[in-house]
């Protein structure tokens, strides 16, 4: 600014004579204009040095705009469980990954995991944000060049859903709205979007395909048709790529030790039948219980499709590599094989080598005795197949990054 100033005083100091007999502009009409292109380029100087510190300021980078053969994707939720997994499959496949999220059910140490496996400039970017602030969410659509959408943020628990149904209509249903608002806005071409068996409610004929109806039994499965009706009504008028994956009850975690499932405590009780085997297992709680005895099965426990998460990323990527314009896919997700909850606690104690107590309790509020997919049309349309079906294997493996993360992230160690 000073030196600025000084400039302008030596200018002044230097003026010349006019000559006679020739036509020259007024002096101090030519400094004037001088001085005002000085006073306009140094506010103009100010204001781009005040936006650079602003906290909305940001400048262009390479999740910008758009490269030949660089696909970026938007992953809402993966910060959690499985949208961590599914960004890690993606990195790995060299995609460009952006990961929004408000950490109320994921974990900062999953991010930064990310981060350690994948330093490079321009591969991965972390957003702390929430899905329900419109405005926020389109401002970050405006400021980065998405190719395609993956939305797995949601609130997942079957139980909460009853007892706090506003909160999943919201989460689920109302966030969905606004993310697809801002791909139509802003002309992102591929959803893919997460959705579960839960849809489905509890059909009289098993297996479920693609075809059976939808009458969900709880606000968490009414949640997520009503945002799959929202996409589907949308698509009616649009060109976009929609993809919607249904699937089953999710197990393991990644093989190689990187990730794995670390839910927040005081959600334990809502939680998946994994975590509560191996919080059982670690002694956090005195034992498992089995919520339901008198279902009509076999050992009267619910029977389930269990998926692992390795295989449900992959099942995510390829309906990524398969999505074309105009066009809707719906796949159910799972092995086509159901187990029940008594088989899931034994194969639970093999493979961790405890001999867990469980408690037998009434029926949950809101759950269904039997549901297993038939996988048969993502096996022929996507050429997916579940690999890793050994029930117990999969447990040992996600029991290995238990025993080794008893804290959850915040011991964890990047490993390639």
């Amino acid at each position: 600014m000073l030196n600025l100033v000084r400039t302008r005083t030596q200018l002044r100091s230097n003026r010349s004579m006019p000559l006679v007999g020739m036509d020259y502009a007024d002096p101090k009409k030519k400094n004037n204009f001088v001085g005002k292109i000085l006073m306009a380029a140094i506010l103009t100087a100010l204001c781009i040095l005040m936006l650079k510190h602003s906290p909305d300021f940001n400048p262009p980078t390479a999740f910008s705009r758009r490269e030949p053969g660089v696909t970026h994707v938007l992953v809402t939720g993966g910060a959690g469980y499985i949208g961590s997994h599914a960004a890690l499959r993606l990195l790995k496949d060299s995609y460009r990954v952006t990961i929004v999220d408000n950490l109320s059910r994921g974990n900062l140490g999953a991010v930064m995991i990310l981060q350690e496996l994948f330093p490079e400039p321009g591969r991965f970017q972390f957003i702390y944000a929430d899905l329900g602030d419109a405005k926020v969410v389109h401002k970050i659509f405006s400021q980065n060049a998405f190719d395609a959408v993956m939305h797995f943020a949601a609130v997942a628990y079957v139980g909460e859903s009853t007892l706090d149904p506003l909160k999943y209509y919201h989460n689920i249903t109302s966030n969905t709205l606004t993310v697809l608002e801002a791909m139509a806005t802003r002309g992102v071409p591929t959803l893919i979007y997460s959705s579960t068996c839960a849809t489905y409610g509890e059909p009289e004929e098993m297996p479920i395909t693609e075809e059976t109806p939808q009458l969900p039994i709880n606000p968490y499965g009414k949640a997520k048709k009503m945002a799959e009706d929202i996409i589907l009504d949308f698509h009616k008028n649009s060109n976009m790529s929609v993809m919607i994956l249904r699937y089953f009850n999710v197990i393991g975690s990644d093989p190689n030790g990187r990730l794995g499932e670390a839910p927040r405590p005081e959600l334990r009780e809502h939680g998946r039948i994994s975590g509560a085997c191996f919080d059982a297992a670690r002694g956090i709680i005195p034992g498992l219980k089995v919520r339901g005895t008198d279902y009509k099965t076999a050992d009267g426990t619910c029977i389930r499709d269990y998926i692992d998460v390795t295989d449900l990323v992959d099942a995510h990527v390829k309906a990524l590599e398969k999505a074309r314009p105009g066009k809707v896919g719906i796949y159910n997700v799972g092995t086509g094989r159901g187990r029940s909850v008594k088989e899931f606690v034994e194969a639970c104690k093999v493979a961790t080598g405890v001999p867990i107590k469980v408690e037998f309790l009434p029926r949950r509020p809101g759950d269904y005795a039997e549901v297993y997919s038939d996988p048969t049309k993502i096996r022929n349309e996507l050429n997916w197949t579940a690999k890793y079906t050994d029930l117990q294997q999969s447990l040992q493996i996600a029991w290995r990054w238990q025993k080794s993360h008893l804290n959850g992230y915040s011991l964890s160690v990047a490993t390639s």
